[in-house]
């Protein structure tokens, strides 16, 4: 049974961090690589629970897959979260042999002028032993098989403390608020 760990890059992002790290449940480690945020970003990555490690000024970004305990590696921006049936669906994937996949690409939603428009998806569950990539995400291939459920990308940071659930952009599952 295949382990993922996941891979973010942050830039001052604590307004966007925690949703983003809450969305990584079926995910078996987490990692935060910071590039000198000054906002507290890695105080909140680690109150999510997620280990944290500096940049390393000319290491390219996907080298630090290396530092990663699982091959299998789901690479995520920290404006984005898996919704709950991407969430399932790597669930269900972990219960199989992925055996000689490469990579595995995700649907791609993003929010835009007060709504969502499906995007092109991405490769983003990676097999670091088959796959490398010098950038934060690796690079798009053709043909991976792909798993149900979109990973969401959104505009703004964070809900406004002022709105309820009832006020959240439309289309998107309640749990991708605090």
């Amino acid at each position: 049974m295949p382990k993922i760990s996941a891979l973010l890059h942050t830039m001052n992002d604590v307004k966007r961090i925690g949703r983003a790290l809450d969305s990584l449940r079926s995910c078996d480690e987490v990692l935060v690589i910071d590039h000198g945020s000054t906002d507290g970003t890695q105080k909140a990555a680690e109150e999510h629970g997620a280990a944290v490690k500096a940049a390393i000024p000319g290491v390219d970004r996907g080298a630090y897959v290396l530092d990663l305990k699982n091959d299998w590696v789901f690479c995520l921006c920290a404006n984005e979260a898996l919704s709950e049936e991407l969430e399932a669906s790597l669930h269900e994937w972990k219960q199989h042999d992925p055996k000689s996949d490469a990579g595995i690409a995700v649907g791609v939603r993003e929010e835009c002028d007060g709504g969502w428009k499906a995007c092109t998806s991405e490769l983003r569950l990676v097999n670091r032993t088959r796959l490398n990539w010098t950038g934060d995400l690796p690079p798009n291939t053709d043909g991976p098989p792909g798993v149900a459920g979109d990973l969401i990308r959104f505009q703004n940071p964070i809900i406004l403390p002022t709105q309820g659930l009832a006020e959240r952009p439309q289309g998107t599952p309640a749990s991708m608020y605090p």
